[in-house]
């Protein structure tokens, strides 16, 4: 799988933007701020349908103006395809599939697998539980289009269970509805722990394997979930906490709190592991994800790597761009480094300034 081609109009810092990729690696490089991650997120929009970044549509849309499009060409098993998406401040986005327009933006899932990695994801390791359960949602669902419904209408569930609890404050009369929403909770919620057990059991092997390779043997990790319940007793442990429930206003026990866990041997790398060693372990679960799409799909993902080379050592970046060479990679730079040009050939460089990205000819 590789994009051909990405055309903005609207988007952020662009009027307008149109870039030819390369199939292998292509480099886009300048200044702070002048719109080189913006490409990478309307490339992760086009995958995920969401902002890497977290950011709402309209807050995707150039300043001054009401709307944005996205256009990318991608090639998918040698069949040619177009996503055109449309963002808008008054409504909901729209999709276009070939030319077809989808009802729901979850059906854009899984038309191309997209891996972004950058220094945010270095620290996925020490940073709190939301960022552990982010990226397991975010691979999940766009390898698994079942887990990417169920994880929906969890959280709608979710949400409108902790707004009865508010409400049952001032009308107590109210109480009595909340086994219909605790009876969807626990429908939805057995699924998405049941596949999270599954989805930590196969990139967990993933994982092990690649960081002892990148520790040259010196370091074993493995990877655990913690869900923050068993299936089994999620339906006892939901009816005990009613009480804390109303008096907190929140459901506080779910797979919305759980967790992963790294280990080296006896040490737990989120509490008591080096940076060194936490990087290390965030960077052997990037490349996992790459690995694990590929067995899944059959097929390649489009990595995206946002200014991500300055923040590892030279063994890290090594094996990192190693790793890499059989998948088309976008990487985003302030300059031409002398290691990337001597380790990697280049096969497309675009320099980016205020918005304009002009192709830099050998």
């Amino acid at each position: 799988m590789y994009i051909d081609s990405l055309e903005l109009g609207d988007f952020r810092n662009y009027e307008f933007a149109g870039v030819h990729f390369h199939n292998k690696t292509n480099i886009l490089y300048g200044d702070n701020a002048q719109g080189k991650t913006n490409i990478l997120e309307a490339i992760f929009v086009c995958g995920t349908t969401k902002s890497h970044k977290g950011s709402k549509d309209k807050e995707l849309i150039r300043l001054g103006k009401e709307e944005a499009h996205i256009r990318m060409h991608l090639v998918k098993k040698e069949i040619p395809h177009k996503i055109d998406i449309h963002l808008r401040k008054s409504k909901g986005k729209g999709i276009a599939i070939d030319g077809i327009p989808v009802r729901r933006a979850s059906e854009l899932l899984g038309m191309i697998n997209v891996i972004l990695f950058s220094p945010e994801d270095l620290r996925i390791v020490k940073n709190g539980p939301s960022e552990r359960r982010k990226f397991m949602d975010m691979e999940l669902c766009q390898l698994d289009s079942l887990y990417l419904h169920d994880l929906g209408e969890y959280n709608k569930i979710l949400q409108q269970r902790n707004s009865l609890l508010k409400q049952i404050y001032f009308e107590p009369s109210l109480k009595d509805t909340l086994d219909i929403w605790d009876m969807q909770l626990l429908e939805y919620g057995k699924k998405i722990i049941e596949r999270r057990i599954q989805f930590i059991e196969d990139i967990g092997k993933i994982v092990s394997k690649l960081h002892e390779q990148l520790t040259g043997g010196k370091e074993k990790v493995e990877l655990f979930y913690e869900p923050d319940v068993l299936v089994c007793d999620f339906e006892n442990k939901l009816k005990s906490l009613r009480e804390k429930d109303l008096k907190t206003n929140t459901t506080n026990v779910g797979p919305h709190r759980d967790d992963l866990r790294f280990m080296n041997g006896e040490i737990d790398l989120r509490k008591y592991g080096s940076q060194g060693q936490q990087r290390t372990c965030a960077l052997s679960l990037k490349l996992a994800e790459i690995e694990l799409v590929k067995q899944t799909t059959n097929d390649t993902p489009i990595l995206l790597l946002d200014d991500v080379l300055s923040e590892l050592d030279r063994n890290r970046q090594n094996y990192l761009l190693d790793s890499i060479h059989d998948i088309q990679t976008v990487i985003t730079c302030t300059g031409i480094e002398e290691f990337v040009s001597s380790r990697l050939s280049l096969d497309r460089i675009f320099k980016v300034v205020e918005g304009t990205i002009t192709e830099e000819k050998e």
